[in-house]
């Protein structure tokens, strides 16, 4: 194609959204509309899936070591510990250590000292896939040495069911919404180009090739996805900072935390354009098409 059929296709896509003002400010519309709230929806259910990731890495398995099991003992524990299948990471703490934290958690007036420490040493253990925590336990619990293995069992089960509940529903209603969208704004554009049927009648009766019909109304779809994609990147954008600056100071060193805005503000801001240029492209495309049948 010559570049002059290029720029002449550009300049009538552009005058084709001037002489169509209302028309295209209808589709503009209805792309807003409908990217704003999947942009929103999906701004959310990512945020929920990060809290969910968090819930998840901080399942533990605390292992406690018999009393009677000298240095030499709880070092061999720890080496078997980290051969059993499905470990990320083993962190040993002494029996003073846990006293500390007991008392950093509930205050001095316990009553105990390192003179009368009841504790056990024991071993912090992570699985690599939280979801293999209950494997990871029973393993371990098998070993010598070790007089108890917790990690929350029962309740632990019932969280990752409820997470993985929660990844599904959020996965179909995303889609759902996206169909939705896909649906709702190629409709709006294909009530533009049926509008203006008789043009593209016109144009073909004089021997206008399909292609030197169908690309100016394809590239009106893509320049209507563009506009109605501006005023949805704008606003999640803003929602989102603010929602940050607010909400994040009151989540630091609590168990999750909000996605950071960079990189995921552009990735939001990135599919939202994506969208509204492949869905102008595609429903124009498609609408176009039954009308080059002259």
């Amino acid at each position: 194609m010559k570049a002059r059929t290029v720029g002449r296709h550009f300049r009538e896509s552009f005058k084709s959204l001037g002489r169509n003002s209302w028309m295209t400010f209808a589709s503009a519309s209805a792309v807003t509309v409908t990217l704003l709230l999947v942009g929103v929806f999906v701004m959310i259910m990512l945020n929920l899936n990060k809290v969910a990731d968090d819930l998840e890495k901080d399942v533990e398995i605390k292992v406690l070591v018999e009393l009677t099991s000298d240095e030499v003992a709880a070092t061999q524990l720890e080496t078997e510990i980290k051969k059993v299948s499905g470990v990320e990471s083993v962190k040993y703490s002494t029996k003073e250590a846990e006293l500390e934290d007991l008392i950093k958690d509930f205050g001095e007036n316990m009553g105990l000292s390192e003179q009368n420490n009841p504790l056990r040493a024991a071993f912090y253990v992570k699985a690599s896939n939280p979801q293999d925590t209950e494997n990871v336990a029973e393993q371990i619990d098998r070993l010598n040495n070790t007089y108890s293995v917790e990690y929350g069992e029962g309740k632990i089960e019932k969280l990752f069911d409820f997470l993985n509940v929660a990844r599904n529903v959020g996965l179909v209603l995303i889609l759902a919404l996206l169909f939705t969208a896909m649906f709702l704004i190629s409709n709006t554009i294909k009530i533009t180009i049926v509008a203006r049927r008789r043009e593209i009648e016109i144009m073909k009766l004089v021997g206008a090739t399909n292609g030197f019909v169908r690309i100016p109304f394809v590239l009106e779809g893509m320049w209507i996805g563009i506009l109605g994609a501006i005023l949805p990147i704008t606003l999640v954008t803003l929602l989102y900072y603010n929602l940050y600056t607010i909400l994040q100071p009151y989540l630091e060193g609590e168990l999750f935390s909000l996605l950071p805005l960079t990189p995921f503000l552009y990735q939001v801001n990135i599919l939202i354009l994506a969208m509204g240029v492949f869905i102008g492209v595609w429903g124009s495309f498609m609408s176009v098409r039954k009308f080059l049948r002259v």
